[in-house]
């Protein structure tokens, strides 16, 4: 939680990273990014249905943190993903050769009044501005792809389980697609990353509830993610929260 001032000219950040395994999950796959001296915060949420998942999260994880502290200049989000991709596909050779292994990536790079995101899978960011929260991100899954083709009553009524499966995620052998984009940064901002075993147990106006009260971000997440396991806890639930002050 402690203050940066990492390419801010006006604002300070205030940030903090929870994980809980939850109540059903034998092991907890998910892994925050919450690096405020680097201004780089996200999550990665281990591929369900591959082996690995706790190896690919955190491999992604160590591979950004590493090439963010390591650029020259301004940091790459776009290669820095593609060297992520990279890392998790060579791991996943050791780890699970027929299969490969996998995990979904959203983080952002708080740099000079901006925000840059790069978005892999169906974790989460958004935006609380004022009032009004923002999905940042788009989910990518077959349900998501199903809706933009306009055919997911159709879909789902012939593929009721497969809603969630993932179209892209970080580490599998076809190419990566990640979107990245760029927000101002203003006074007052509350940026939550979070895996799908928080935003699949709280309602969005439940995240802007929560994210609106007053309270130090370790606080705001322990009664967002302890809300995610009153409902069940049915995945591993993990949250980041960035919140810019004036300085």
């Amino acid at each position: 939680m402690r203050p940066t001032n990492v390419g801010l000219l006006t604002m300070k950040l205030r940030s903090a990273a929870l994980t809980d395994i939850g109540k059903v999950r034998l092991e907890n796959q998910d892994c925050p990014l919450c690096q405020p001296v680097l201004g780089l915060f996200g999550v990665a949420d281990g591929v369900g249905g591959l082996p690995g998942g706790a190896e690919a999260s955190e491999c992604a994880v160590r591979t950004l943190t590493q090439a963010v502290r390591d650029a020259k200049g301004e940091p790459d989000l776009g290669a820095i993903l593609e060297s992520a991709n990279a890392a998790v596909q060579r791991l996943g050779m050791l780890v699970s050769p027929e299969t490969g292994i996998g995990t979904t990536v959203s983080c952002g790079l708080f740099r000079a009044g901006r925000v840059r995101l790069a978005h892999v899978g169906d974790s989460r960011a958004y935006l609380l501005r004022g009032e009004k929260l923002l999905s940042v991100t788009e989910d990518h899954t077959v349900e998501v792809e199903a809706r933009k083709r306009q055919m997911p009553g159709e879909y789902l009524l012939l593929h009721p389980q497969s809603g969630h499966t993932l179209t892209r995620c970080v580490g599998q052998p076809t190419p990566l697609e990640t979107d990245l984009t760029e927000h101002a940064l203003a006074a007052g901002d509350r940026w939550l990353f979070a895996t799908d075993g928080v935003t699949r147990m709280v309602s969005d106006p439940e995240l802007a509830e929560l994210l609106g009260r007053a309270g130090e971000p370790a606080e705001i997440l322990r009664a967002m993610i302890d809300l995610a396991l009153v409902r069940g806890g049915s995945d591993n639930a993990t949250a980041v929260l960035v919140i810019a002050d004036e300085a």
